[in-house]
């Protein structure tokens, strides 16, 4: 065999195996709701990089993250943390609220 086609052989493979892992674990980005309020109230993501929103809810009432824009919503009950799978995301710009508080809004940017 060639050893020119063995290490591009290994390299291919190499290439695939860590992308693979890189593709499994997209970052985590911390959110928190604390005395009605998204802290930080704008996160920066990567655009065209999924992400997970890491949100915690401090306070004694359940919350609930909406984003029209993404699709998405997840009840945060009071004192726990859930994870939120973000699909890449177009650079732009997309507001989320606390459904259960109107008041509480936020955004994701993504750059």
């Amino acid at each position: 065999m060639n050893r020119r086609f063995v290490l591009v052989t290994i390299a291919v493979g190499w290439a695939m195996v860590v992308g693979a892992a890189l593709a499994a674990d997209p970052p985590e980005i911390s959110l928190t709701i604390e005395k009605g309020k998204f802290q930080p109230d704008e996160v920066k993501v990567k655009a065209n990089t999924p992400f997970v929103l890491v949100i915690t809810n401090t306070g004694d009432k359940a919350a609930e993250f909406e984003s029209k824009d993404l699709r998405t919503e997840k009840v945060v009950p009071a004192g726990k943390t859930v994870k939120v799978r973000i699909r890449a995301l177009k650079p732009g710009t997309y507001p989320f609220v606390d459904d259960f508080n109107k008041q509480t809004t936020g955004r994701i940017v993504a750059e």
